[in-house]
């Protein structure tokens, strides 16, 4: 009997993990200004996919609700940039707009997981 509960407990485990990292489909925004607040709590970026026009200067500033340190940090690897985000305290990102492309935005383990697209 304990053998059918370790293993019912094991494949609900499985099934969350795999619903949280593959199946949730974060809520996209269109850029109406210049301007975008980006809440980072509960392993996750809100709202995880921006969408922004080329050319545009665009101001992301990132609130910090999350203690836990794995959301200490965001990295925008192709753009060659990362800040240190404190806790409960906005910090704002200005970026260029030079290129299109996706830009994806992640913390230090890459558990959190944003994308910033360029049209």
């Amino acid at each position: 009997m304990i053998l059918w509960i370790v293993n019912l407990t094991v494949l609900v485990l499985i099934g969350l993990t795999v619903w949280w990292f593959l199946l949730i489909k974060p809520k996209a925004l269109k850029v109406d200004g210049n301007t975008v607040d980006i809440l980072v709590q509960n392993g996750i970026y809100e709202p995880a996919i921006i969408q922004a026009k080329q050319g545009q200067t665009l101001h992301l500033r990132f609130l910090r609700k999350d203690k836990s340190p794995c959301a200490e940090v965001v990295i925008f690897e192709k753009l060659n940039l990362s800040a240190k985000l404190p806790v409960n305290q906005a910090l704002t990102l200005t970026l260029e707009l030079k290129d299109k492309g996706e830009f994806e935005f992640t913390c230090q383990m890459g558990m959190y997981r944003g994308k910033l697209i360029v049209e």
